[in-house]
């Protein structure tokens, strides 16, 4: 089974694109998904955040209180790598459960879908092909502050700590620039670049 990582900013598409992939046949493991998952209520990664973080991390629900952590990760830049050692083996972990259940389900295909497979270091080496979903920073603003209500100074924060646009590139087999695309126009370009890509 041939494994595409798929990478992009906060608001370049990249959800879509794995969408879109999936429609070539491709089983999709969404990292972000997982992570989420982990950090929900009941989550295997909840008991080591609040050892870590303390109890004001943790909603009164049994989540990961997602405002509170981003405050203190752009404040405090150490308790990223503090949170990332907790959430990140178990996102391995679990992309790996995923990605044999795809190889018993005979797929040919699984694509990675993880926003930070340039910045760990870790991803590129496991994967066979990596595709970048790339746009402008405008885009990505506008993009995210549709969506989320964040401000402005808010989402560039959250670029600024991601890769580059030029980093992203420069890791890649192949660049999708989702900017002023219709879903058609990218479907197309996706079509073709499944073919490149042996989907």
């Amino acid at each position: 089974m041939r494994t595409l990582g798929l990478t992009g900013g906060i608001g370049s598409g990249k959800s879509t694109v794995a969408g879109l992939l999936a429609e070539h046949g491709a089983a999709v493991v969404d990292a972000d998904a997982l992570s989420r998952g982990l950090t929900a209520p009941g989550g295997a990664a909840i008991d080591a955040i609040r050892t870590v973080f303390g109890p004001a991390f943790i909603t009164p629900d049994g989540a990961l209180d997602r405002d509170r952590m981003r405050q203190t990760i752009f404040a405090e830049p150490a308790a990223r790598q503090r949170l990332e050692a907790i959430v990140h083996p178990l996102v391995r972990q679990a992309t790996e459960q995923r990605l044999d259940a795809a190889r018993r389900q005979g797929a040919a295909c699984a694509v990675l879908d993880i926003p930070l497979l340039v910045e760990s270091g870790q991803w590129a080496a496991r994967v066979d092909r990596v595709l970048v979903v790339d746009c402008s920073v405008a885009t990505q603003v506008e993009r995210v502050q549709r969506r989320s209500g964040l401000d402005e100074a808010a989402v560039l924060r959250i670029v600024a700590a991601q890769a580059s646009r030029a980093q992203r590139r420069a890791a890649a087999d192949a660049v999708v620039f989702n900017d002023g695309c219709t879903l058609a126009q990218l479907r197309c370009m996706l079509s073709r670049i499944a073919r490149y890509l042996g989907l």
